[in-house]
C-alpha cells in the first residue's frame, strides 16, 4: 500500500471530494460545489497528496460530475421524480443543483458515513426533499427493504450508483441489477463504464498499487452484454474523451506523457483509435420493460 490513506472503499469519497472543490476553486470551473471542501475535509486533501497522477484524477472528476448532472437533468426534465443514490459517499447534488422542491432524494451509505455527512451538513438546506439512510448494501434483506420502500413510493425511479460497481464483484452486480431491475417504478440506472483496456491500465498503474485495499473488482467479459442479460438496456453513453473536447477541458498532461499519447494516436489504426476513445466513460440505462413499453 505504500503511503495511501485508502485503507477502504469509503476512504475514497474523501479523495474524490477533494477534487470536486479543486474544480470549484478554478477560475473556468465546470461546475460549483461549495461545500465539496467542508465535506472534504484535512482527510480528502491528505489522500490527494499520497496519490500518484493527480492531473488524471482532477480531469476524471471534474467530467464524471458533469456527465451525471447532465443525465440527472435530463431525467428530472422526463418525469423522474425520485432519486435513489446508492453509496452517496460525499456528494452533496441535492444542495447545489437546481430540482424541484418536490424531488425525493434518498442518500443510501454506511452508517459512519451518514453520521459524518449529516454532522458537517447539519447547517445547510438542500433544494429538493432529501432524506438519509443508514445501511449496510451489502446486508440482503436491508438492502431489499429499502429498495422496496422507495420503490413504493416513487412514481418513476433514477438509481445512481457513482463510484461504487468498480468495486464489487460481478456476481454481486449482477443480484444488484436483478433486484433493480424488480423494481417497478425504476426509470433509469447511471453508472459507470470501464473498458478492459482501462482496467488493466489501473491495475498496472500507480494509483492501481496504491489502491490496493480497495481494487476494482467489476470485470465482465462484456459490460454491456452483462447488463443486457440482466434487463438493462443501454440509453446513452458518454465518453471521457468526448467530454473532454465538448466541454473543451483536456487532462493536463505532462509533456512526455502528451508525446507519448500523440505518437500513439498518429499511428493507430482507426478502429484502434475509436477504442482508444471509447476507454471510459458514465451510462445511463433503462429496464428493458421501459423500452419495450415504448
Amino acid at each position: 500500500m505504500g503511503n495511501s490513506l485508502i485503507e477502504n472503499v469509503s476512504d475514497t469519497a474523501f479523495w474524490i471530494a477533494h477534487y470536486r472543490a479543486v474544480e470549484t476553486q478554478r477560475a473556468d470551473a465546470l461546475f460549483r460545489d461549495p461545500l465539496a471542501g467542508l465535506l472534504a475535509g484535512e482527510q480528502g486533501k491528505k489522500i490527494a497528496q499520497t496519490m500518484p497522477m493527480r492531473f488524471l484524477t482532477e480531469w476524471v472528476v471534474a467530467l464524471r460530475t458533469c456527465m451525471i448532472d447532465q443525465y440527472i437533468r435530463t431525467a428530472v426534465a422526463q418525469g423522474i421524480d425520485t432519486v435513489l443514490n446508492l453509496g452517496t459517499g460525499l456528494d452533496a447534488r441535492p444542495y447545489r443543483m437546481e430540482l424541484p422542491e418536490s424531488l425525493l432524494w434518498v442518500e443510501a451509505d454506511y452508517p459512519g458515513m451518514i453520521e459524518y455527512k449529516q454532522s458537517r451538513l447539519a447547517g445547510e438546506s438542500p433544494r429538493c426533499q432529501l432524506e438519509r439512510v443508514a445501511v449496510d448494501l451489502a446486508d440482503d434483506s436491508a438492502r431489499r427493504r429499502l429498495l422496496a420502500d422507495i420503490d413504493s413510493r416513487a412514481k418513476k425511479l433514477l438509481i445512481l450508483t457513482e463510484g461504487v460497481i468498480p468495486y464489487l464483484p460481478v456476481d454481486v452486480v449482477g443480484v444488484l441489477a436483478d433486484e433493480l431491475m424488480a423494481l417497478r417504478h425504476a426509470g433509469y440506472w447511471i453508472v459507470e463504464y470501464l473498458s478492459p483496456e482501462a482496467l488493466k491500465f489501473r491495475e498496472r498503474s500507480a494509483i492501481g498499487q496504491k489502491t490496493q485495499d480497495a481494487p476494482f473488482k467489476f470485470k465482465p467479459a462484456d459490460w454491456f452484454g452483462f447488463f443486457r442479460e440482466h434487463g438493462w438496456i443501454l440509453k446513452e453513453i458518454r465518453y471521457f474523451t468526448d467530454e473532454g473536447k465538448r466541454l473543451k477541458r483536456p487532462p493536463r498532461l505532462p509533456l512526455l506523457l502528451k508525446i507519448g499519447m500523440k505518437g500513439r494516436t498518429l499511428f493507430a489504426s482507426r478502429r484502434q483509435r475509436e477504442a482508444l476513445r471509447k476507454t471510459a466513460g458514465y451510462a445511463l440505462l433503462e429496464p428493458r420493460h421501459e423500452v419495450a413499453a415504448r
